[in-house]
């Protein structure tokens, strides 16, 4: 019997959970989390997920504390902003939305954020600590799938996963945090060679490559786990779902499956950041 990991049920169900930490800090502290969001310029995707966010932190009872930003931002206004948000005492996580307008340091941008409201993992240092096992917050979505297999109980010690792609915020991590949970973890990526011969021996399957139906699906073997991190316009992730969905051991449907995580992660994270 295939298990289908739904995010969405398992976001919704935690939301109780973060209701209940954020009126625990209203009574003791008298003010509630608040999460800053910056957006730079008018990316209609990024203004929509900034949209998203804010809804997600009013459902828990959050403060979301919108910053918008013109297109023509530079990187020394931006660095300015994120420094006065590190200094509020009224502000307990920092999301700079990616992407920024081409002329921003991005990274610059990223490292400056203190690492106590680092609430998305995007920092160097966090993904550092992370690394070595140290207490950091996890760059979100991969801390999401984490939280999704460990609510699903899915075993990972000794499994062989393959992680296909590199980005700093997705698939570096996500590869980490398997070594870390003992998997023994081969990372792959849109130039592998050969990459079908790799996937055919995984027991654990992460897309997090940013092309539509990039995995094919017969490449999967049966009863793995196949975590699909991707979203596209066309309804589909990364991995062709269709063609391995019913032999998997477990999946994440897409839509509904690693999104919903996301999101919820970078909620539980600010409500973290402020308990602390």
């Amino acid at each position: 019997m295939t298990l289908i990991m739904d995010g969405k049920s398992v976001a919704k169900k935690t939301e109780e959970t973060l209701k209940e930490r954020v009126e625990t800090i209203k009574q003791e502290k008298g003010y509630v989390p608040t999460l800053a969001t910056i957006l730079v310029g008018n990316d209609p995707a990024s203004a929509t997920y900034v949209k998203m966010k804010g809804n997600a932190c009013e459902r828990v009872g959050m403060k979301s504390l919108k910053v918008e930003l013109p297109e023509n931002t530079s990187t020394e206004d931006l660095l300015s902003k994120i420094r006065e948000l590190n200094s509020s005492a009224e502000v307990s996580g920092i999301l700079l939305q990616h992407p920024v307008p081409p002329q921003i340091d991005e990274r610059r941008c990223f490292d400056a954020i203190d690492i106590t409201k680092d609430v998305d993992g995007v920092t160097c240092l966090g993904f550092g600590n992370m690394s070595m096992g140290e207490k950091a917050f996890g760059s979100c979505t991969p801390q999401g799938i984490m939280r999704l297999l460990d609510y699903y109980k899915l075993e990972l010690e000794g499994k062989h996963a393959v992680v296909v792609g590199r980005s700093p915020i997705l698939g570096k991590p996500m590869a980490l945090m398997l070594l870390n949970k003992n998997a023994t973890v081969t990372i792959c990526h849109s130039r592998t060679k050969d990459l079908e011969s790799h996937i055919k021996k995984a027991d654990i399957v992460v897309g997090a490559v940013g092309i539509p139906k990039f995995i094919q699906g017969e490449w999967i073997k049966n009863d793995a786990i196949v975590i699909d991190a991707g979203y596209h316009p066309e309804q589909c992730g990364d991995i062709d779902l269709e063609a391995c969905s019913e032999r998997s051991l477990a999946y994440t449907p897409v839509p509904g499956g690693v999104g919903p995580m996301t999101i919820n992660t970078l909620i539980l994270q600010t409500i973290e950041a402020c308990e602390s």
